[in-house]
C-alpha cells in the first residue's frame, strides 16, 4: 500500500509510525509532504520516508492521502491537491472541525472519510472515531479502519454529527485527565510533599485505577463504594466534590466542547 500524508506534526507521525511499527507500508511507499523546513530536514534525519516540501504530483500514485494539516491551513492546499488527487485515492482527513462535505466540495473528489483521534495514538493507544462518505465502499473502509487501528483502537460512526461529541469527550479527554491529575498533584503539594513525590502517588495511583476499572467485573458505582467506606476520608472527599458540583461542571465542560466543535464544522 503506498500512502501521502500531508501535515507532518505530532497526529500525522503518530500515524506514519503506528503503519511502520506493524508494517503495513514501507518507508519507500510512505510519501511525506511537511511545507516547515525545519521539520523536514528533522524527518529526513529520521528516515520515516520520502520527504517532500510541497504537494507533489508522486502522490498521485498513493492509494491513500491523510490530512492532517490545522485546518486554518486546509485552504492554502486544496487548488494543489484538487489538481493531483486522482479520482481512486481515498482521502482520510483528521483534520478537526471540517466536515466531509466541505473536503469533497473543495477537492472535487467524493472518497472521504473523516476521523478524530487523539494524543495518546502517539503511543499506539488512541481511540478514533471515524465516519464516512456514502461514496466509500466497504472494502477501502476496512482498510483505512485496520490503519487507524494501528494507533489505538477505533469506534465507526454512522451519524458523521456524532464525531463533534467525539471530539469533546476523547479528542479533548486527555486534557481533562491532566487537568484532574494536576490538581491532585497540587493537593498533595499543601498537604506537605513535594513535587516529585506527589506526582509519584498520584500518576500510579490513575494508573493503578486505569488497570481495575479495565480487570475488575465491577461497575464504576462498585468500584467507588469499594474504597469509600462509611464515614471514612473518602467519603469525606466525595462528599466535597458533590457539594461543589464537581461532576455537573464536569459534564457541562464536556458540552460545552461539543457546541464549540460544532461550530468550527460550520464556520
Amino acid at each position: 500500500m503506498k500512502i501521502a500524508i500531508v501535515g507532518c506534526g505530532n497526529m500525522g507521525m503518530a500515524f506514519a509510525k503506528s503503519f511502520l511499527q506493524y508494517d503495513l507500508v514501507k518507508k519507500e511507499n510512505l510519501l511525506l509532504i511537511e511545507k516547515s523546513a525545519e521539520r523536514s530536514e528533522a524527518l529526513k534525519a529520521e528516515k520515516a520516508g520520502v520527504v517532500v516540501d510541497t504537494i507533489s504530483p508522486r502522490i498521485a500514485e498513493a492509494d491513500l492521502i491523510i490530512l492532517s494539516v490545522k485546518p486554518q491551513d486546509f485552504n492554502s492546499l486544496t487548488d494543489a491537491l484538487r489538481d493531483t488527487i486522482q479520482p481512486q485515492q481515498v482521502v482520510l482527513s483528521i483534520m478537526a472541525g471540517i466536515p466531509i462535505a466541505a473536503i469533497q466540495e473543495k477537492l472535487n473528489h467524493r472518497l472521504v472519510i473523516r476521523a478524530m483521534p487523539n494524543t495518546p495514538a502517539m503511543l499506539g493507544m488512541g481511540i478514533t472515531g471515524f465516519t464516512a462518505a456514502k461514496e466509500v465502499d466497504l472494502t477501502n473502509l476496512r482498510k483505512v479502519e485496520n490503519l487507524i487501528n494501528a494507533t489505538g483502537r477505533s469506534i465507526f460512526l454512522e451519524d458523521e454529527a456524532l464525531l463533534d461529541a467525539v471530539t469533546a469527550l476523547s479528542g479533548s479527554g486527555p486534557a481533562y485527565f491532566y487537568y484532574l491529575v494536576k490538581a491532585m498533584v497540587e493537593a498533595g503539594k499543601q498537604m506537605g510533599f513535594d513535587d516529585s513525590v506527589s506526582s509519584l502517588l498520584v500518576k500510579q495511583t490513575m494508573l493503578g485505577a486505569f488497570h481495575l476499572i479495565n480487570t475488575a467485573d465491577k461497575s464504576l458505582d462498585d468500584l467507588i463504594k469499594a474504597v469509600a467506606s462509611k464515614g471514612g476520608t473518602t467519603e469525606a472527599a466525595l462528599k466535597q466534590f458533590e457539594e461543589g458540583g464537581l461532576a455537573e461542571n464536569l459534564i457541562a465542560g464536556i458540552k460545552a466542547a461539543q457546541v464549540r466543535a460544532t461550530e468550527l464544522s460550520k464556520a
